[in-house]
């Protein structure tokens, strides 16, 4: 069983509702917050957040926007096949060189994607200012596993972090198989913890070195 939402792209069309309502505010922003990439995040964040259920539709059965910043998600909803979709937003400001957002975790999302009534997905609202407006030109709203690999790599966080190598260059593969993706995820992992380990004993030797200078130096401390 796959889900109907995405896999009949019916997600398509709320990112398109959601780049026409944010193209649609008033200017929401001052002076001041313009020139804060974290200020306009949330403002963006949080217009999507008051109106996501209305642009999911007859697709959503429940919905929720309360969760901790350090939450898997910002926003999550049951749709009407029972399928739970939490959603990772993320903003990127175009005119900026660089930017490599983390996504999730490796373990937290081969734990969530044992239920296959989960969905971990994407929001990423690609923007301009210009003054003190913002100016969206591109949503993307995808579950992981129809990003490419070719656009993600891991962090060398806990036991890794999924992230977007670079978001001036998304890839997307719509209907993509989710164990294909999970496999590659895998195949990724089991490439990424060795190197880790390389760089880990490079570490431990630095300081069996570090360790011995100092027990053969004077203490002149006491």
């Amino acid at each position: 069983m796959k889900s109907n939402f995405f896999y009949g792209g019916h997600y398509l069309d709320v990112a398109e509702q959601i780049k026409s309502h944010l193209n649609n505010q008033p200017d929401f922003l001052s002076r001041q917050t313009s020139r804060s990439t974290r200020a306009v995040g949330d403002a963006i964040e949080s217009l999507i957040a008051d109106k996501f259920d209305d642009f999911l539709g007859d697709w959503c059965d429940e919905y929720s926007s309360n969760f901790a910043r350090r939450a898997m998600a910002d926003l999550a909803f049951k749709d009407k096949d029972g399928f739970y979709c939490v959603v990772d937003v993320k903003t990127h400001r175009e005119d900026t060189k660089f930017n490599m957002p983390n996504l999730t975790s490796v373990e937290r999302l081969s734990r969530f994607y044992e239920d296959n009534l989960n969905v971990f997905a994407l929001i990423m609202v690609k923007y301009l200012i210009d003054g003190e407006s913002v100016v969206v030109n591109e949503v993307i709203f995808s579950p992981i596993e129809f990003l490419g690999w070719d656009c993600l790599t891991v962090g060398a966080l806990g036991w890794g972090q999924i992230q977007i190598a670079n978001s001036n260059n998304i890839t997307l593969n719509h209907g993509y198989s989710r164990r294909s993706w999970m496999l590659t995820l895998c195949d990724t992992m089991l490439e990424f913890y060795p190197k880790e380990i390389l760089k880990i004993n490079e570490r431990i030797g630095r300081f069996e070195n570090v360790k011995s200078f100092w027990e053969a130096k004077e203490d002149i401390w006491v």
